[in-house]
């Protein structure tokens, strides 16, 4: 659509508005209590494992549901390795730990993306350098990254420096937004290409596919995320997942203070974090875990009913899981025509969603506009993921949301 066009159909900008909202109340009912973005539910043992925790005195940070977790998320996700911690976060700092990010080096990480994937590049010492997405995905551009890299990085005394800044770059983080997959196979290739760790941030794709394979299972170490809000919940929580016995290991003694194993004695070999997740919150999730495959094609068939429905309204497109992916479609999500990015029509479908009670929101704020990364190196055409801000609407996702629907 032309700017042109854009005016002499500026009129009908409310009657857009109308038709979105007319859409989600086709697929969730009249909204006549408010519908939240994405909700938790405890249907399934979860009262009975906790109550175990709390009957035998099992409630910290040891205890058989902690490790029941760990084998059951390795043995879900097809990785060879699951180590439980407190929350996503620590998950991602920790992988950027065992990937081996230094002080002072740069990590790529796309600009969209929720905040915690550059705080947890900031917490381990680094620094993070801001890289473009791609359609339908939303992930890395694969392609773009690649001439990026080509660019920008020079080999110095065996490692890949960027020539602009003279640091280190060390590693590519690959996050898999709402859910669906990137274009992982490729990102992997290019970071090979360059000389570079890949790290996927999963913390939102617990339960999606790429060409059958688990996502957190293509890099060296990968980070998930049981937050209160994600598909399953341990209420506050997250993993480290590896196929590398050493890397394991080694997550477990960082993630435990770094204590030396004795009956008694405390005595720690370095600087460690105090990360592990309680036998409490483990209970929690391995019960979540036994609903996992339920949950996701609830959520799969909420997403076609979205699906459906918004074919029938002109100006936006639904973000469906791109070719060769099984999305979780942990958070559904529209798009407004890319002309529609410098008008406020976003903002005007967003204020009638939430009048009319279904929670929506907007895709998190581009990284390199935040204050505390606006001076952190980036690439200079972020085109893709600046219209995606202006353009984007995450809908009402929860798993019951799509109980029913045929």
């Amino acid at each position: 659509m032309t700017t042109m066009a854009l005016q002499s159909e500026a009129f009908n900008r409310s009657a857009v508005a109308d038709a979105l909202v007319a859409a989600v109340r086709s697929v969730l009912g009249p909204g006549e209590k408010f519908i939240a973005l994405h909700e938790p539910e405890f249907a399934g043992r979860e009262w009975e494992y906790v109550k175990d925790c709390i009957d035998t005195g099992w409630v910290s940070s040891a205890g058989a549901y902690v490790d029941r977790f760990e084998r059951d998320l390795a043995a879900y996700t097809g990785a060879k390795h699951a180590v439980a911690v407190v929350n996503g976060t620590a998950a991602l700092h920790l992988a950027l730990v065992l990937a081996g990010v230094k002080p002072g080096n740069e990590v790529i990480v796309p600009t969209l993306t929720f905040v915690a994937t550059a705080n947890a590049v900031s917490q381990a010492g680094a620094v993070p350098h801001f890289v473009d997405i791609s359609m339908p995905a939303l992930g890395l551009d694969a392609e773009k990254l690649d001439q990026y890299l080509a660019d920008i990085l020079i080999d110095k005394d065996g490692q890949r420096i960027n020539r602009l800044t003279g640091r280190r770059m060390s590693a590519v983080v690959v996050m898999h937004t709402f859910g669906h997959p990137a274009e992982i196979e490729k990102l992997a290739a290019v970071c090979e290409r360059h000389g570079l760790l890949l790290v996927e941030d999963a913390a939102e794709s617990l339960g999606s596919t790429w060409h059958g394979k688990h996502c957190g299972t293509f890099g060296v170490v990968a980070a998930l995320s049981f937050n209160g809000n994600k598909v399953v919940t341990t209420g506050g929580g997250g993993a480290v997942l590896t196929s590398d016995e050493t890397l394991a290991r080694r997550a477990k003694h960082l993630s435990t203070t770094a204590k030396l194993p004795h009956p008694w004695l405390y005595s720690h070999d370095e600087v460690g974090f105090n990360y592990r997740m309680p036998n409490l919150n483990a209970a929690l999730g391995c019960a979540q875990l036994e609903r996992l495959d339920g949950f996701v094609e609830e959520k799969r068939r909420l997403a076609a009913a979205y699906e459906a429905a918004f074919a029938k309204v002109g100006h936006v497109q639904f973000l469906r899981e791109p070719e060769g992916s099984r999305s979780n479609y942990w958070l559904t999500a529209i798009r407004l025509d890319d002309a529609l990015a410098d008008t406020s029509l976003r903002d005007d479908v967003l204020t009638l969603l939430n009048k009319a009670n279904y929670m929506a929101r907007p895709a998190w704020t581009l990284m390199h506009r935040l204050a505390p990364y606006a001076t952190a190196p980036r690439m200079a055409d972020l085109s893709v993921a600046e219209v995606v801000e202006r353009t984007l609407v995450n809908l009402p996702s929860s798993p019951r949301l799509g109980r029913g629907i045929d």
